[in-house]
């Protein structure tokens, strides 16, 4: 590496490698029946990427949720972490009913909708916690969960993200990895136009373009066209 591939970032003194992409891409999880863990994601209809048993006794099995960039292996000999201690493994949904109605019919026990009432409280499951029950008040971008657990107790934390925080997604690259959320990004944008029609008195003969302004703004987390 060349003097020049390396950045220092004046405002932490630290050094940085701008081309080089680090893709987070795989998660371990510890079972302890592999079999059982493969049947359990296999139902819930994540996609099994690969099953890959070696002589030494080695075996890694990987799954990948639907619309997501990152995936989730178990397996035999490939942790040594105790089965069931993976804790909060964020999947992010657009819709939280949806996705708790989906994963319920395809068998996992999934709880009510809840907010954290301290921050937190999503973290501290069981009685005493600060976890209230519904959704998060006006239905606040990243306030709502739910959770669902695997056979070994590994915990699933569902929450819900309809507009994203400013820098978490580049404009220019903006995209929906499911028709799904695609759909209900188009839904909100529906009822942000009729609002924005209301002000203005008139019908917008433009609206795709609003609505396409609408959700990029909205996924980019920068201001919303009004």
């Amino acid at each position: 590496m060349s003097t020049r591939d390396v950045r220092i970032d004046d405002a932490s003194g630290s050094t940085s490698v701008p081309t080089v992409d680090l893709k987070f891409e795989a998660v371990v999880i510890p079972v302890s029946d592999v079999d059982r863990a493969k049947a359990f994601y296999g139902g819930l209809g994540w996609r099994l990427d690969a099953d890959f048993p070696f002589d030494n006794g080695f075996r890694v099995i990987q799954f990948t949720p639907p619309g997501s960039g990152c995936s989730v292996q178990f397996g035999a000999n490939i942790t040594t972490a105790p089965p069931g201690s993976a804790q909060g493994l964020y999947l992010i949904v657009s819709d939280i009913d949806a996705a708790r109605d989906e994963l319920a019919a395809r068998g996992a026990e999934v709880s009510e909708a809840f907010h954290a009432g301290e921050p937190g409280a999503q973290y501290q499951p069981g009685a005493g916690s600060a976890r209230v029950s519904g959704r998060a008040p006006e239905n606040a971008s990243y306030g709502t969960y739910a959770t669902f657990a695997d056979p070994d107790g590994n915990v699933w934390l569902l929450q819900e993200v309809t507009t994203r925080l400013p820098g978490r997604v580049d404009a220019a690259e903006t995209s929906f990895r499911s028709a799904g959320d695609l759909a209900s990004a188009m839904r909100r944008a529906e009822a942000a136009h009729g609002e924005h029609e209301k002000r203005t008195g008139e019908r917008d003969e433009d609206w795709p373009a609003w609505y396409a302004a609408y959700m990029v703004a909205e996924q980019a987390g920068t201001e919303l066209p009004t």
